[in-house]
This record gives C-alpha cells, structure tokens and sequence, in this order.
C-alpha cells in the first residue's frame, strides 16, 4: 500500500539522519552546540519513543502478533525487538494509557515529555479519572517546564486532592508496613534491614546525618593533624560508609546514655496560612509529600510554627513555637523556596544555605527580600561567577 510504503521510506530516511547525527564527532562542537545538540537529540528521542508506542498499540488493538505465534503483544515486542519483557510490558502500558490521555500523547509526539511522564499521568488518571479529563492540559503544562522530581511532586498533589480517602488509605499502609530486623551475620556481625514510614524515616535521616557530619569534621581535623594542609578526602580514618555505621552506633550510645525519664525531640510542624497555602502543601523538610493523616501519629510530639503568606512569595509572619525558636529570617527564606532555587537542583531547603541576592559585602541587607535558598554548590558557583575577580 502507499502509505505503508511511505513509512519506510520515512524510516529510511530516519536511519539515514541517524547516521549522520552518529558520525558527527562531539569534540569540534563548541560549548553552545553540545548543548543544544544534547538537548535536541533528547526530544528527538522522546518522539521517537512516542511513534514507537503508538505503532505497538496499535499493534496491540490489530492483534497482528498473534500470527506469529506469540502468546502476547508483550512477549512478541520482547522478541521481535529483543527488549527485556518489563520493558516491553511497560510500553505496552503506555501505548494502552495514551488512548484516553490524548493530549498527553500530543506532547509525548512532540518530544516535550518522555515515557517516564506519561506513566507517572497513567497512574495519576486510574485514581480518579473524571477529574484526570478535566485537568489534563494543566498537568501536561507542568511536565513541559518543571524538573522531573519537582513534576512529580505535582501529581502527587493532585491526586492526594483528587482521590483523598485513598490516599490515607495508602498513607497508613505505609506506617503500618514499618518494619526492622537485626539479624546474625558471619563472624559475629549484625545484618541490620529497615523499611521506615516517611516521618519516622525523615527523623531517623536526619539526625543520622547530623552525626556522620560531626564524624566527618572529626576525621578532617584528625587527617589535617596528621597530614597538614596536604590531607586529602583519601587520607580520611573512615569511608562514608563506615561513618554512616558509626554514626548509628553513636545514635545508641547517646540514647543509653539519655535518662528513662527524659523529654523526647519534639518534631516541628509549620502551618502555611495564605494563597491556599493551606490546602496545597503537606510535605516533609526533605521534600517527601505526605497526607494530612499521615501526622495524626506524631501530633503528641509536635511543636507547631504559624506561617503567614503575603503572595506567593513573601512570608510576612512567623508565629512563635511553643518553646524557644530562632532565625525566623532564614526559616522565612526556607520555607517560601523549599530547594535550592538554580534551576537544575532540587536539594531541600533545610540543606541550604541562604545567599544575598545583593552582596552583603555592597551594603545587601540580610532581610527576606534580599535572601535566596542556594545549595553549598551553587552558592559558590554564583559568587564565583559574580565576583570581580571572575
């Protein structure tokens, strides 16, 4: 037929382009050519993927596999295409999710989202789908502009507000499923296996980094001692692994130590009070959304913290913790940009440091509107870029 012979003329000339892409050597590109190069190929790949979706749905519908003796359309792509079966089940998937997502697909086609996208839409449209059709367009906007992770933060939201009873009903599967074993190993050793619930495992993160940090000072004073200004990450007593170990066993130590009848930590709760704040944000310090439920079990160890939204970008108000609480400045600053603000990074803002958008060195107030959440790294990256000597 024509139009069949019109696609492998299409997928010749395809192969052909290719091949020239292939032969193309990245070392003569300048810097702003490998880069959109790179990006360009990404899309071109995207859309590729989308066709190579759209053919095996198709496929799917026709039944056309069955005449080869496949016992599946998933068996026969795992084949014919020599893909391992997962992927070749997971494109299926897809293909079969597009059918009622088409502006998905439409973006899929163009090389603006990838498969990775599209499976994060499928899953969000099976929780409520009426509510997927009226928001489509919306989420698919999202996923053209936004870093992945932050992207899939979104539709967590979305469907937490969409499908809220059976979001609890996961949030307390999760709780429910923590679990640790310390088990005997060889020699004497001990295999330790954890699964935590995500507050639990937010408080257990957190204070273990606390300790590997302290451990990690210790090492560079004790290398430095040692070796001078010449020690070196490799000239370190410990790996960071054996650090992280050490430091849980210090975790035990200062808990024997810890009176029966002591206070425990008290977790910190803030409320975020203006511009729907309230009913948009439920999340941990590191970023990991969670449901409202998912607190109740924590409610009795909480401190809790007003703040007050002026806008989406400016917090005109922290209320005062029940106990003791400082640097209101910089909690203002961590709370309204949540990351790192570059926008290749998503590092949680209680990892950050805060950076003056106008240099302190110039007279730059250190006051909220003159703040910004940079990890360690791009903190530096931008004064390095911005400083006289540059």
């Amino acid at each position: 037929m024509g139009d069949v012979r019109s696609f492998e003329v299409l997928m010749r000339e395809v192969a052909d382009a290719v091949a020239v892409l292939a032969a193309v050597d990245p070392t003569v590109l300048t810097e702003g050519e490998l880069m959109d190069a790179t990006v360009g190929v990404h899309a071109i790949d995207a859309a590729l993927d989308a066709v190579r979706t759209r053919l095996v749905g198709q496929m799917d519908v026709r039944k056309s596999w069955a005449g080869d003796g496949a016992r599946s359309a998933a068996a026969w792509v795992g084949w014919r295409c020599r893909l391992p079966r997962p992927v070749a089940t997971g494109t299926l998937k897809c293909a079969r999710a597009l059918r009622e997502m088409p502006v998905v697909e439409a973006a899929f086609l163009e090389g603006a989202i990838t498969a990775d996208h599209v499976r994060l839409l499928a899953a969000a449209r099976s929780w409520a789908p009426k509510a997927f059709e009226r928001d489509e367009a919306r989420l698919v906007a999202k996923a053209r502009e936004m870093l992945f992770r932050s992207f899939e933060k979104v539709v967590r939201y979305w469907r937490d507000r969409n499908a809220p009873d059976e979001a609890e009903a996961l949030g307390y599967d999760s709780y429910a499923a923590r679990e640790a074993h310390c088990s005997d190993g060889l020699e004497g050793t001990k295999l330790l296996d954890a699964t935590f619930d995500p507050i639990g495992g937010a408080v257990f993160d957190r204070e273990l980094s606390r300790l590997e940090q302290e451990l990690f000072e210790a090492d560079w004073a004790e290398a430095r001692e040692r070796m001078g200004d010449a020690a070196t990450a490799q000239d370190l007593g410990r790996t960071p692994p054996q650090r992280r170990l050490d430091a849980m066993v210090e975790m035990a130590r200062r808990s024997a130590a810890i009176p029966a009848d002591a206070r425990p930590a008290r977790v910190l709760l803030s409320v975020l009070v203006g511009e729907e704040s309230l009913a948009r944000i439920c999340e941990l310090s590191d970023g990991s959304v969670i449901t409202p439920g998912q607190l109740l079990p924590v409610l009795h160890l909480a401190d809790v913290e007003r703040i007050v939204f002026d806008g989406p970008s400016r917090v005109i108000d922290i209320g005062v913790r029940q106990r003791l609480f400082g640097g209101a400045t910089r909690r203002a600053v961590e709370v309204r940009d949540r990351e790192c603000t570059h926008p290749s990074c998503d590092v949680p803002a209680e990892r950050c440091e805060i950076d003056h958008l106008e240099r302190y060195e110039v007279g730059g107030p250190t006051i909220q509107a003159n703040g910004d959440c940079k990890c360690r790294f791009h903190h530096r990256w931008r004064h390095r870029r911005t400083s006289p000597a540059a």
